[in-house]
C-alpha cells in the first residue's frame, strides 16, 4: 500500500478511536451524574420522612 495512503487510514483510525473514547467518557460521566443525583434524592426522601 502506498505510505501516505496508509499514513492516512492510520490517522483515521486514531481519529475514531479518540471519538470512541470521548463518548464512552461522555457516558461513563452521564451514568456516575444520574448515581449521584439519585443518592441525593434518597438522602433528601429521609429527611422529609423524620
Amino acid at each position: 500500500m502506498n505510505a501516505e495512503l496508509e499514513y492516512s487510514v492510520m490517522q483515521y483510525h486514531a481519529a475514531e478511536l479518540r471519538r470512541a473514547a470521548a463518548e464512552e467518557r461522555r457516558v461513563r460521566e452521564a451514568r456516575k451524574g444520574l448515581r449521584s443525583e439519585r443518592r441525593h434524592r434518597s438522602v433528601l426522601a429521609k429527611f422529609l420522612s423524620s
